[in-house]
């Protein structure tokens, strides 16, 4: 058990009388009107309003680059109550964040925790979201949001404040995997196996886990062409938005299937690994934002629990005939992960590292390391 210290008590204190709590309001295309009050920086943004049933994480969550350009519900009550870790780092990785910065539009919550506490926290959850500049409105309903955004499907929104009027905005329409994509190749680890990672707006864990496993992993941009490096695997990321504006993405998969290279995509890469394939994809109702989504292996029956979040999906209906459907989601029968009938390329929808979440499939990775070591 860990106590706060005085020291602590009086830097919660001080933050507490710092931060200033106006009100605010959230405002959905269709014209409804949610009144807040806010616990983060008071800026008006506009965004893609999704919500997240997650119980716990908020930290891994916020700092996850495929909720770029999202307006993020969070359905548990207790948020803030542990505050927010350190910003330690292994090189260039977080240890504790997904990212090096916090990813959403906004944040939406019923009830913030002002009193946090934890033996791992440096700072509050306002505090952090006032540094990073991200706007955070508490005391509203989100049991009546959670249930209009099921009915209605995701929406537009913004957040404003005072007499501040802005437009609604759809990121969908952007390329966000540009923008979630680091700028230069970087090169991680010494092992004897080279892996490239297509960042997509990867999340650290994905590294942690390759290199855990004794790869080493050349994490590139976006739309990096492959063609003259010499690689054992490769991963694609998951990412933001929609996976039909990464045509140069698509292309350069494309390159790496036909030299028979081992190959692994995760959410937004399980989508462009698809396109690559021949298969099409589509925009759910409201997506799948979740640490508890129960997903099922077709061809073992195996059920595994599984975090997710994405807001797009692979129809499996017109998969050639060398690829075969390897899971479904139980929830809603969409498709969860392909695979090719000889070759040794796969790809999931699902989050295999999951932090946080379940750890039920990172026995993926292995397979894959196994894959890529033969």
């Amino acid at each position: 058990m860990h106590f706060a210290t005085d020291t602590a008590k009086n830097n919660l204190s001080k933050e507490i009388k710092e931060i200033k709590r106006i009100p605010g309001r959230l405002v959905l295309e269709d014209g409804t009107v949610y009144e807040g009050v806010s616990f983060g920086a008071q800026k008006s943004v506009a965004g893609e309003v999704v919500f997240n049933t997650g119980m716990a994480g908020y930290p891994d969550t916020l700092t996850d680059p495929s909720y770029l350009g999202q307006i993020l519900t969070l359905t548990y009550p207790l948020i803030g109550n542990y505050g927010v870790p350190s910003n330690r780092k292994s090189g260039n990785l977080n240890l504790h964040f997904e990212s090096n910065r916090i990813q959403i539009q906004a944040l939406i919550v019923a009830d913030y925790s002002q009193a946090f506490s934890h033996w791992n926290a440096a700072k509050s959850l306002a505090k952090w979201l006032e540094d990073e500049g991200i706007p955070a409105l508490s005391g509203i309903d989100t049991r009546a949001l959670t249930q209009k955004l099921r009915e209605k499907g995701t929406m537009l929104g913004k957040i404003e404040f005072g007499d501040t009027s802005i437009s609604f905005f759809n990121p969908n329409l952007l390329n966000l995997v540009a923008e979630a994509s680091i700028a230069a190749p970087e090169l991680y680890g010494d092992g004897e196996k080279r892996v490239a990672l297509i960042d997509c707006g990867a999340k650290h864990n994905i590294l942690h886990n390759l290199l855990k496993r004794g790869l080493q992993v050349l994490r590139v941009p976006w739309d990096f062409d492959l063609s003259n490096e010499k690689i054992d695997g490769l991963m694609i990321s998951n990412g933001p938005g929609d996976p039909k504006t990464c045509r140069k993405t698509v292309a350069n998969i494309r390159a790496v299937l036909a030299r028979g290279i081992p190959t692994f995509g995760i959410c937004m890469g399980h989508q462009l690994l698809s396109l690559a394939a021949g298969a099409a994809t589509y925009k759910l109702k409201y997506g799948h934002r979740s640490q508890n989504q129960p997903v099922m292996d077709v061809q073992s029956g195996r059920c595994f629990i599984t975090s997710q979040n994405h807001g797009y999906a692979v129809d499996d209906q017109n998969l050639p005939t060398d690829w075969e459907l390897w899971f479904i989601n139980l929830n809603d029968d969409t498709n969860e992960g392909i695979r090719h009938k000889r070759k040794p390329f796969r790809s999931v929808q699902f989050h295999p590292e999951a932090a946080p979440g379940p750890v039920d499939a990172e026995y993926l990775f292995d397979e894959f390391t196994a894959m890529v070591n033969r």
